[in-house]
């Protein structure tokens, strides 16, 4: 059955006390030209909330096709949350790409900062919020995680609420008497309130990383290999749904 995304659908019908809605024009087209549905066929429909309804079509027009709920479902929220705080890369495309895959693989909450050593100084959030919206779709879930706009390290660091808090960064080997910090799968519990930073392509400032230790951060690495911020971001991401499964 197709997903499709409409906010606020379960609303009653102007005419019936039944609960009619419609769809979106895009996903009205979507339905009716690509995908061909007509009057009669059930559809799947979620708010982004936890709610799926299965609903039948009852206006076919491509732009503004109508259903009746049928039936609905309530998921809950899962028992652990993943927000992961990310510096926008320089070629967007690469944030764009995770976004749709931590989306895919679940995740809460996507942040993002800019730093100082930050190449990208400008983060428009529409197109992305359009990105995670088909990929909740087309990965079948319920929710669709929140955006936040970017925002310095330091106004960042003050919107954290979640208790387990962590920042990928290597200090240099060559640093005397520094102990390499441990692996994430190894310093997160499970069913924790997920908070991870992840620096921009020239890396977090000392006095950016400093600020994190001070609000509660705690210093781990993903792994051997040098990431690049994307990749570190839906790695961490994936680390955590890991240690939940």
């Amino acid at each position: 059955m197709h997903l499709f995304y409409q906010p606020g659908v379960d609303s009653p019908g102007v005419n019936s006390s039944d609960p009619v809605e419609f769809l979106s024009e895009d996903d009205s087209r979507h339905a009716v030209k690509t995908l061909r549905l007509g009057i009669g066929e059930l559809i799947a429909v979620t708010d982004g909330h936890g709610n799926q309804y299965t609903a039948v079509i009852t206006k076919a027009d491509a732009r503004r096709c109508t259903f009746r709920i049928t039936s609905t479902k309530t998921t809950l929220p899962r028992p652990f949350s993943v927000r992961i705080c990310v510096a926008p890369t320089k070629n967007l495309d690469r944030i764009e790409w995770f976004v749709e895959k931590a989306v895919e693989v679940g995740i809460e909450r996507i942040s993002f900062f800019f730093g100082q050593h930050s190449e990208r100084r400008v983060l428009k959030l529409e197109r992305l919020e359009k990105i995670a919206i088909a990929a909740m779709k087309q990965s079948l879930q319920s929710f669709l995680p929140i955006l936040d706009e970017a925002l310095s390290v330091g106004e960042l660091l003050k919107t954290i609420q979640e208790e387990q808090r962590f920042i990928a960064h290597l200090p240099s080997v060559d640093s005397p008497g520094v102990d390499l910090p441990v692996h994430l799968a190894k310093a997160a519990s499970i069913a924790g309130q997920y908070a991870v930073l992840i620096g921009p392509e020239g890396d977090f400032a000392e006095k950016e990383i400093q600020q994190a230790v001070a609000a509660g951060f705690q210093m781990v690495t993903l792994g051997p290999n040098r990431l690049r911020t994307e990749t570190a971001a839906l790695t961490a991401c994936q680390f955590l749904n890991f240690i939940n499964a």
